[in-house]
């Protein structure tokens, strides 16, 4: 087909193919995230799932987004609270430990007010800076 033959109706319907291929796409991608996201389903389910997807795939999605669909929301919203709470506790523990300034400056008090002798500052020192 040459391309002078290609009109607005072509590239039109072309755009929408393009379109649809990417939205199945995302649908698979979709049920298949959710299929190794759930932890209560057995290995063999999990593989039959697949397996029918990938030589059934219209039918296959449809069924799975029919039977399964209620518990999609579930297991992302589970999966997004169990990643903050990871995050708030990384957040957490990376502020609770002190940086090396503070810990210089803690021992420089330490030193003025007399609690460690000039000998151990210096060793506490070379510990904290190596």
């Amino acid at each position: 087909m040459p391309i002078a033959a290609f009109e607005l109706g072509d590239a039109l319907l072309t755009t929408l193919a393009i379109f649809f291929f990417v939205v199945w796409i995302w649908i698979l991608i979709t049920i298949l995230m959710d299929l190794f996201r759930d932890h209560e389903m057995s290995g063999w389910g999990k593989a039959a799932w697949v397996f029918f997807l990938i030589f059934f795939p219209f039918i296959t999605a449809l069924v799975y987004l029919i039977v399964r669909g209620s518990g999609m929301r579930q297991r992302a919203v589970a999966e997004q609270v169990e990643a903050k709470k990871q995050f708030d506790q990384y957040v957490q523990q990376t502020a609770a430990s002190a940086s090396p300034v503070d810990e210089l400056k803690k021992l420089d008090e330490m030193k003025k007010s007399g609690s460690i002798s000039d000998e151990d500052y210096e060793k506490l020192k070379a510990k904290i800076v190596s």
